[in-house]
């Protein structure tokens, strides 16, 4: 390549550069066979864009389906070699030859384009398809006859490729050129001066085909001539240019046309065989000629996307050697065979629902091989879906937000794009773009119930799981996932995180203690559904917690009241009649429901026939006649259970005397007491042992024995001073009544006795007014001494029982006061 020619190839390769960086595209110039790695040019500069644009844009060549021969360094901004270009592979003699490609940024996606001009090296020398020709000439052959030799082919171009031949020697023999309408040139052995056989009967020929290249590259062909007799005529083609079309994809066998050439000769001289020229590269696999007919047909498959025109050299040549040639064009018509070809450039695998319309999702390339309106393409995408494609320069589509996204409504959608062409009949393409739609946090959390009751039983464990609230959120992943928190809140002036917790993620509800239904039966809080989104969501819902009541508590007996030291009996006179009643058993339970019904039974007796007690409202009563027989001394033992399950019980010891007098009482009561003072006195000196080894214990007991000393001066003084003792009234607590038992719904008499000893004071429930109670103290003493009586009348209300003094009696060996009251 001469300096000349270089500096006009960068003179328009600058001119090319700042015209198309003003246009968004760029053109530069290369010559073929550089290096892998060579520097192309400074994309990033020629566009006008920095190096921080190409990083994030992820900058990237698109070249469609064919190589890629060029690859972009993003830190530096340029272009490199990346395959040797060979330009005779990509363009044959095709000239200019040239790469088409494009650079693709994202965010936003840019589109340029990149023209890059291949210019031609002089790498190809001139060569033969055959490395020797034959020919038979004839000794009568005259000057100037014309032999056609295989014509050199050079895969350079212009100044490069094929320029001249020359022939050594040159003694019998010259040469011609002659330039084709395509450009290509064919050469003729020219006979210059006739052969003698005699004198030589074989010649050889050196031909010498040359380029014009730097520097120049030449191929040769041997020629060999063999020196014939006679046959001076060659044959004349009838036409030099013979002309037909053909459709691609036509079937095998197809007739073309018919080469017809004549010899002026006669016999065997006259004879013309038809071939293909050598130099018709490539078309002995598609063509083929009939030996003597010259008619030529199709053997091939013929593609105008490769190839829309051929030419094809016919060779006609007569036994003495003679030949002429003609040139067959053959032009391809195109057929609507090639479908459009769908290539995605860059598309989006996400995009968030909050995204606005006109959001590029995705760029396309469509291309259709065949031409005119066999390659005018339209894209279309299936219906229901809110997106739309835009079509842009030559053959780049973008697909595109229509209307806003909900990813609750849809989660993703499956693009379908069909193309179709416009020829007849049409040929489409359809290509499927999942697209995913990520979440943004737009929806809170919503419970499943507007508002929760559930219950638990008292006593439960703490720890116990009372029951699950649940909330869903329609958003996905993180934005999705709830978490539940208890909302601060007080019941019955504590916080509600002492009665109860919640399960972050499950929302299990735990009881945090154990509850009793005796002091709470309900109460109330707020769960809060939070999501776990930026900002984060949330909503509440009303819990309301029953407990529910466990039989619990055993029944509690009012009366008779049981005591430690003294003995209280019910007295029976003999007279009494059956259903006389005795006493009665009251009894309460705190429990609820049927869990306080309460029944008494009988469960001991010193005689079962005699007594028997109301199931319901636990009167004792006489079953029978009393008889002179029956013991005075009666001991009942009386159960009373609950209605629960398992049920509940308390039992209470009652003696009853039978008898009309109080001596015939004493006597036999005598030694059930000794027994007991006997345990008290025990009782007595085991708490004096106790306090003796614990200093904290003997100044207690020294405390309650100072009140004692004082109580029991007191009672000394009353004593022998014969003043009337003041009234200790006996309140029970105020139950409700409970299924009509367990109530005192009568006046009922009390008696309260009490000694110098606190702890043998006792209450006596006693008869209506018409019956006798006694007390008896545990010494066994049995003279009771008249102290005083007063008649005094009743008040009984609904909420209490107010009791009056009627006797009082007082036993002289422990001074023991009773106080009887109504």
């Amino acid at each position: 390549m001469s300096e000349r020619t270089m500096a006009r190839q960068v003179l328009l390769f600058v001119y090319l550069v700042c015209l198309s960086s003003v246009r968004g595209q760029v053109s530069y110039s290369i010559p073929e066979e550089m290096q892998k790695g060579s520097l192309v040019g400074n994309i990033a500069q020629d566009l006008g864009l920095d190096l921080k644009r190409l990083k994030s844009g992820k900058a990237r060549i698109y070249t469609g389906d064919s190589t890629e021969y060029i690859e972009l360094n993003k830190d530096r901004g340029v272009l490199l070699i990346k395959e040797r270009i060979d330009r005779e592979a990509l363009c044959g003699q095709t000239t200019p030859c040239a790469l088409h490609f494009q650079i693709i940024l994202e965010n936003p996606m840019e589109l340029f384009r990149v023209t890059l001009e291949i210019t031609d090296v002089n790498d190809n020398a001139p060569a033969f398809a055959v490395n020797e020709m034959k020919f038979e000439i004839s000794e009568s052959a005259l000057s100037g006859a014309k032999f056609a030799l295989e014509a050199a082919v050079d895969n350079d171009v212009d100044v490069n490729g094929l320029q001249s031949y020359t022939l050594k020697p040159t003694d019998n023999f010259g040469l011609r050129m002659h330039s084709l309408p395509d450009g290509s040139k064919t050469v003729e052995l020219i006979l210059e001066k006739t052969l003698d056989r005699e004198k030589q009967e074989h010649i050889t020929l050196l031909l010498t085909a040359l380029d014009g290249g730097e520097p120049r590259l030449s191929g040769t062909l041997q020629i060999l001539i063999n020196v014939l007799d006679a046959n001076d005529n060659a044959p004349v083609c009838g036409q030099a240019v013979y002309k037909t079309s053909l459709e691609e994809n036509a079937p095998r066998g197809t007739l073309l046309t018919t080469i017809s050439a004549t010899d002026a000769d006669e016999g065997s001289n006259s004879v013309v065989v038809y071939s293909l020229s050598a130099t018709s590269k490539g078309v002995s696999d598609l063509f083929e000629i009939g030996q003597h007919d010259g008619v030529i047909r199709l053997i091939g498959n013929v593609d105008y996307e490769k190839f829309k025109q051929y030419q094809i050299v016919v060779e006609a040549r007569d036994q003495g050697g003679h030949t002429d040639s003609c040139k067959v064009i053959i032009d391809v018509s195109d057929k609507n065979d090639n479908a459009p070809v769908i290539s995605t450039i860059s598309k989006s695998n996400q995009i968030s629902e909050n995204a606005k319309a006109g959001t590029v999702v995705a760029m396309m390339n469509v291309q259709d091989a065949d031409k005119h309106e066999n390659g005018v393409v339209k894209c279309q995408l299936n219906e229901n879906i809110p997106f739309v494609i835009h079509s842009s320069l030559d053959g780049f589509h973008s697909l595109v937000t229509e209307s806003d996204l909900d990813r609750e409504r849809e989660s993703g959608y499956n693009i379908s794009v069909m193309c179709t062409d416009e020829g007849t009949p049409s040929l489409s393409s359809s290509v499927t773009l999942s697209l995913q739609i990520s979440d943004v946090n737009d929806n809170a959390p919503v419970f499943e119930r507007s508002s929760y009751e559930a219950s638990i039983p008292e006593n439960n464990t703490p720890g116990l799981s009372i029951f699950t609230v649940k909330a869903s959120d329609a958003d996905w992943n993180q934005n999705a996932r709830v978490s539940y928190i208890l909302q601060d809140s007080s019941v019955n002036g504590v916080s509600v995180f002492s009665y109860v917790s919640v399960s972050p993620d499950s929302g299990v509800i735990h009881a945090v203690r154990s509850f009793d239904y005796e002091q709470i039966k309900d109460f109330q809080f707020r769960v809060i559904a939070q999501d776990a989104g930026s900002p984060p969501l949330s909503s509440n819902v009303s819990v309301k917690i029953a407990i529910q009541d466990q039989n619990d508590n055993a029944p509690q007996v009012l009366y008779p009241v049981q005591t430690g030291g003294s003995v209280v009996a019910e007295i029976v006179p003999r007279s009494a009649e059956v259903g006389y009643l005795v006493t009665k058993v009251v009894a309460v339970d705190v429990d609820s429901g049927q869990n306080a019904w309460l029944s008494y039974k009988l469960q001991k007796s010193t005689d079962r026939a005699l007594f028997e007690v109301g199931l319901q409202n636990g009167e004792i009563r006489t079953a029978r006649q009393v008889s002179d027989k029956d013991a005075v001394k009666q001991k009942l033992t009386v159960v009373v259970e609950d209605n629960g399950q398992p049920s509940r019980s308390a039992t209470v010891n009652i003696n009853v005397a039978v008898a009309d007098s109080f001596p015939e009482v004493l006597s036999e009561f005598t030694d059930f007491t000794h027994d007991k003072d006997y345990n008290d006195n025990l009782t007595f000196y085991l708490v004096l042992a106790l306090a003796v080894v614990s200093f904290l214990f003997i100044v207690s007991i020294i405390a309650i024995l100072s009140v004692k000393c004082y109580r029991w001066r007191r009672e000394r003084m009353l004593y022998k001073s014969g003043a009337n003792l003041p009234v200790i009234p006996y309140y029970p607590p105020l139950y409700a009544d409970v299924g009509g038992t367990g109530t005192l719904q009568h006046v009922y008499n009390y008696e309260v006795c009490r000694t110098t000893d606190s702890r043998k004071s006792d209450l006596k429930y006693a008869r209506p007014s018409s019956e006798s109670i006694i007390s008896l103290d545990s010494s066994g003493t049995q003279t009771l001494t008249y102290a005083q009586r007063e008649k005094v009348t009743g008040d009984i209300s609904h909420n209490q029982v107010r009791l009056l003094p009627i006797n009082t009696f007082i036993f002289s060996d422990r001074k023991s006061v009773c106080d009887v009251f109504i």
